[in-house]
């Protein structure tokens, strides 16, 4: 081999043997927070983790390889959440994702983690966020619905039985929402002919009582408000309902599939699959106080038949023309 051959080569494997070693580099772990005010075995609750992590997938963000994911679960106990904030705020990940009253949680446990929120009914009046389109902090992320919305499940509950004249709003009375969703639902009352009063949700055996002693009298109905207390002992207000031959109208479908009678709003998985955007966006150097916080794109309206004929009741026919999903 000539000289100059030999040196060309040997050149040629010194600039080779760097870029070779660099792309066998492993790619930068990022490391997001998850932050539920519910169980860790919660049904709903995992759709919607499978959810998020479906949408970071579609961004290329896969656990393991480039993305670590640090869970916790509150299981709707305020002190649990609180412990849990603090403890996801310690790991200082590069960005927090915290659905419902643990937003509340995650904020009060640091101002510097990026925080994207999911299933916030009032941002602005909790002092999440400046404002919807300029949210100014640490923090953006999905409302769950503007409170306007609550007087339409009392409107509902009018419609699809017409017989009701009492209504009893289940309600978390601890978090700002659950005030302000009875406020709306109090205010709409007298144009459907409807007294309502409030049942707080502190516990399974408050909530037994509370509607037990409401269903002595006649031409009742129930509303379940939207808070993780709401999530967490579903199955016990769909199981009363049931028992005491209540209407009652929910939140989100996942209550009407339990054996509810019916429900009235947006998609909360979709909110998740949506939220990995934002968690993209930041983990790629945006920051939370420059996206706007963006309300639901999609409110859905179900009904269970079986329910219904349970309770004695026939859907009107516009009701079913309007419904998203009939379940059988």
């Amino acid at each position: 081999m000539r000289r100059r051959e030999f040196i060309t080569l040997l050149g040629g494997a010194a600039v080779a043997w760097p870029l070779k070693a660099h792309a066998q580099q492993p790619e930068r772990m990022r490391r997001i927070g998850v932050l539920a005010p519910t169980a860790p075995d919660d049904a709903e609750a995992q759709t919607r983790f499978a959810a998020l992590r479906q949408g970071l997938q579609r961004f290329g963000w896969i656990e393991g390889r480039n993305l670590q994911i640090d869970a916790r679960w509150g299981a709707g106990d305020a002190g649990a959440i609180g412990r849990a904030a603090t403890e996801l705020a310690a790991l200082a990940p590069d960005v927090i994702v915290a659905s419902g009253s643990a937003a509340a949680a995650i904020l009060q446990a640091t101002r510097t983690v990026p925080i994207v929120f999911v299933s916030v009914p009032d941002p602005v009046g909790s002092g999440f966020v400046e404002s919807l389109a300029q949210p100014g902090g640490n923090a953006t992320g999905f409302i769950m619905f503007e409170y306007g919305l609550s007087a339409k499940w009392l409107e509902l509950l009018k419609e699809i039985a017409p017989s009701v004249t009492r209504a009893a709003v289940l309600r978390d009375p601890a978090i700002v929402a659950g005030i302000g969703q009875f406020a709306v639902i109090q205010s709409a009352a007298p144009s459907v002919g409807v007294d309502v009063s409030a049942i707080n949700m502190r516990d399974g055996a408050e909530i037994e009582r509370a509607v037990t002693a409401f269903a002595r009298r006649p031409n009742g109905g129930l509303i379940l408000t939207a808070s993780a207390l709401a999530a967490i002992h579903r199955d016990l207000v769909v199981s009363l309902a049931a028992r005491y031959k209540l209407p009652a109208v929910y939140i989100t479908r996942y209550f009407v599939a339990g054996g509810g009678l019916v429900s009235y709003g947006p998609d909360f998985v979709d909110q998740y699959r949506r939220a990995a955007e934002y968690v993209d966006r930041i983990l790629k150097g945006e920051k939370p106080a420059d996206l706007p916080v963006q309300a639901p794109t999609k409110y859905e309206l179900v009904i269970n038949l079986k329910t219904a004929k349970a309770l004695g009741l026939e859907i009107p026919p516009t009701l079913l023309a309007r419904a998203d999903e009939v379940i059988e």
